[in-house]
């Protein structure tokens, strides 16, 4: 629904989730409903598939192979040393979410987002299904043929979102389609997620090399301290989120000093804090080249949180400027 109301208030720029969470829907119905967005605004429509929250999956075996084995983790071709890579990037330790299985809200999500009694398809499957839709070329085993109308043909570029370099960036990898590895949520597994999905890599009629975006979390004032005020929500947004007590409304910079804090919130947070690009347009700039430089992305995607809405436009435009100084 934002996406088709964004679309409907603009002209030119370009749209898109980032990302539909599978797990929660079917193939038919998300193709349905970007490719009616798609023969409303034509050519300006990113459609970004992701995972949602569950158990690991399995990778698909190869051709020949029996049963498939969960698919482990790659080991990072980039060297990280005392949680940084040689340019300087902060790579923390894997957080656990652990602690949440169980947790009655936790349940709740799941019981209200999910059909009673209904087992969600395997991903890359469903991958697979939104891709020969928007193609037209669905079909079951026996032959029977599908088509989504509107959603067939329809010209999205289609993204995959992942964490890791399990089956996300294989299925990226696989389909030749464009992938989005997740710094901001994720921070200390994008390493391994974009170099996953270059290794499984083939090329497609869309691309014929890897293409990865890579996301992070910023926001840029005038000058450092600024920036650090307007950022000071952050930790306990993030904590809100990680204990399951549910996103609060984003705290002003007084409301978050006000709240109680203790060491066990502080470690709970400290991988997002400590990997969200904080500061002055140069001082920001200079983290997202080492970024850059690590994960070799093509390009970056920024998201900032602050709880003033100016404040987020200031941050934004800052940052342009100090790209457009840059060259």
């Amino acid at each position: 629904m934002v996406l088709a109301l964004t679309a409907s208030a603009t002209s030119t720029i370009r749209i898109g989730s980032g990302a539909v969470q599978l797990g929660h829907r079917t193939a038919l119905s998300t193709v349905e409903e970007f490719g009616l967005i798609d023969a409303l605004h034509p050519g300006r429509l990113d459609l970004g598939l992701s995972r949602s929250a569950g158990p690991p999956q399995r990778s698909r075996p190869a051709e020949g192979e029996g049963e498939p084995a969960v698919q482990p983790a790659p080991v990072p071709a980039t060297p990280v040393l005392d949680g940084h890579t040689p340019n300087g990037l902060r790579i923390p330790d894997r957080f656990s979410f652990a602690h949440l299985l169980g947790h009655p809200r936790v349940a709740l999500q799941q019981k209200l987002l999910n059909l009673p009694g209904a087992r969600p398809q395997d991903y890359s499957e469903q991958v697979d299904d939104v891709l020969a839709l928007l193609r037209g070329e669905y079909r079951t085993p026996e032959g029977v043929a599908a088509h989504a109308v509107p959603g067939e043909g329809a010209d999205v570029q289609v993204w995959i979102l992942g964490s890791s370099g399990g089956v996300s960036a294989e299925t990226a990898g696989r389909n030749g389609l464009r992938f989005a590895a997740n710094y901001h949520v994720s921070p200390a597994t994008v390493l391994e997620a974009a170099e996953g999905y270059r290794a499984a890599f083939k090329p497609s009629a869309e691309l014929d090399r890897p293409y990865v975006t890579v996301s992070a979390d910023v926001v840029v004032a005038q000058d450092d301290a600024t920036a650090r005020e307007l950022a000071a929500g952050y930790a306990p947004w993030v904590r809100s989120v990680r204990t399951a007590e549910g996103a609060i409304p984003y705290p002003t910079p007084a409301e978050a000093r006000a709240l109680p804090w203790s060491e066990d919130d502080r470690e709970l947070v400290a991988d997002r804090v400590e990997t969200q690009f904080v500061g002055s347009a140069r001082t920001v700039a200079d983290r997202l080249d080492r970024l850059q430089e690590a994960t070799g992305a093509d390009e970056l995607l920024i998201t900032t949180i602050t709880h003033r809405h100016a404040d987020r436009v200031r941050s934004y435009g800052l940052l342009a400027e100090e790209w457009r100084r840059r060259g």
